[in-house]
């Protein structure tokens, strides 16, 4: 069926609804850990083979920035989780084949025109990073000892915080335009403009919980890094079952109701 025209009826969210929200993801992992820990899994081996390639090509500076980009794409990393809480919500069928046939229908719709926005995002952090590297180097050639030399210095020092404000500021961007997108557009055959603007509403309607959850968000991306992306086996399926819920408070009950039956039967 062609994308919804009504637009979803939003209320703002509250810090009592961002508690209630991480405590009904981390029961749903709880519910269905092995979903969570297979689907995770998968993005921490992606993150290990393309630390991998940058080591094999001589480029290991740039692991950091990439790593960092990782909450550019988590949004769409995260549909498996929707999925998975969409499922439990509504007693579905808790197989991988119905959890995919999910993700499968969704990417039909507009999520993948979302899932480019973030992609391309991703090459601009990738972009500024890279100059940001050169430009503070002279655009000489680049090796680890070169930049264990220049983070020692005060120049060093500057370049380090110009590029995690340059990364931080995109990271709110496109925290702001797909912290609710995702998982509207996969429960809803809305368009990506709609879900965006939707997502923005929310952030500028609440902004104290938005930036308490992006903050959080920030703090178990720091804390995987550091534990060579391992804990992402926990934080990512929690963060992901916790967007579903935080969008479902954010979304109006009766708006939901009220909304025309899409192509997986709600």
């Amino acid at each position: 069926m062609p994308p919804q025209s009504q637009k979803p009826t939003l209320r703002p969210v509250t810090v009592t609804d961002l508690i209630d929200a991480i405590a009904s993801g981390i029961r749903d992992f709880r519910a269905a850990p092995l979903f969570g820990i297979i689907l995770a899994g998968l993005y921490v081996a992606a993150g290990w083979l393309l630390i991998a390639l940058l080591w094999r090509f001589g480029m290991p500076y740039f692991a950091y920035p990439l790593a960092m980009g990782f909450a550019l794409i988590a949004p769409f990393a995260a549909t498996g989780f929707y999925a998975v809480s969409d499922h439990l919500e509504h007693n579905k069928p808790m197989t991988w084949s119905a959890i995919l046939a999910s993700v499968r229908e969704a990417s039909r719709r507009d999520v993948r025109w979302m899932a480019l926005i973030t992609g391309f995002a991703l090459v601009i952090w990738m972009d500024i990073a890279a100059f940001l590297m050169f430009a503070f180097t002279s655009f000489q050639s680049i090796s680890v000892d070169t930049l264990r030399e220049l983070l020692s210095t005060p120049t060093g020092w500057l370049f380090a915080l110009l590029g995690n404000a340059a990364g931080a500021l995109i990271a709110f961007a496109v925290f702001s335009i797909s912290v609710i997108s995702f998982p509207m557009l996969y429960d809803r055959d809305v368009d990506f403009v709609t879900a965006m603007t939707s997502s923005v509403n929310l952030v500028t309607s609440s902004p104290r919980t938005m930036m308490i959850w992006c903050a959080i968000i920030a703090a178990s991306i720091i804390i995987s890094i550091i534990t060579g992306f391992f804990a992402l086996l926990v934080t990512m399926p929690i963060i992901g079952h916790t967007t579903w819920h935080l969008y479902r408070r954010a979304v109006a009950a009766s708006d939901i109701a009220e909304a025309p039956q899409n192509a997986r039967g709600h």
